[in-house]
């Protein structure tokens, strides 16, 4: 879990792997200390799989966590005008991001960046996250509640969260947030909930 808190150490070992995003088959580069570093992660897969791209072919989106960048790939691919943000507090994960991006030739599309260099005026009409919820419960809430609020008056949020991991009990405590919240679908035990601003 130490690529959620921190950049790892020693030597990075390039790999690559095939993925299905949204009907693009590509292949990802990824390395070890990152997250789901020689796979699509179970639940990215369900996100692509429960979720169509979206329609907004020029908006500015919103990789929460990108690791090594395969929603912000997504993203770029499926929406050529658009801009994607991709963030992560993981160094070796937004290298992978962007070498990712360049490889696929959609790197003048996605800005790698740590969370902390994003301009704080920055509003975003749609939000994409796998949540790193293994961070705990109130490390989560207070991400959630620091980006969630960059989103556009008609913006909208997409999360995927495993069942286990407490992803109706994330919902409930979002309602209590004053965001309205829409469960999209379920499979292999994750929720993809979508998250829109309500009488906040």
């Amino acid at each position: 879990m130490s690529h959620y808190f921190t950049s790892p150490q020693g030597d990075s070992e390039v790999s690559s792997f095939p993925a299905n995003i949204w009907g693009h088959e590509v292949r990802l580069f990824s390395s070890t200390g990152v997250f789901s570093s020689r796979r699509l992660d179970p639940g990215t897969t369900v996100l692509f799989r429960l979720t169509e791209p979206p329609s907004d072919l020029q908006g500015h989106f919103l990789d929460l966590g990108c690791g090594i960048g395969p929603i912000a790939v997504g993203l770029a691919l499926s929406c050529p005008q658009a801009h994607v943000d991709a963030i992560d507090i993981n160094s070796r994960a937004r290298e992978l991001t962007a070498l990712n991006a360049e490889h696929l030739g959609i790197d003048q599309q996605i800005t790698v960046s740590a969370p902390d260099q994003i301009d704080p005026c920055v509003t975003y009409d749609e939000i994409w996250s796998n949540p790193p919820v293994r961070i705990g419960k109130q490390a989560l809430h207070d991400l959630l509640n620091t980006w969630l609020v960059r989103l556009k008056p008609t913006g909208k949020a997409t999360l995927v969260v495993g069942k286990n991991l407490g992803a109706d009990s994330l919902k409930s405590w979002l309602e209590t947030q004053q965001w309205l919240v829409t469960k999209l679908g379920s499979s292999k035990g994750f929720r993809v909930l979508e998250v829109r601003p309500g009488l906040r």
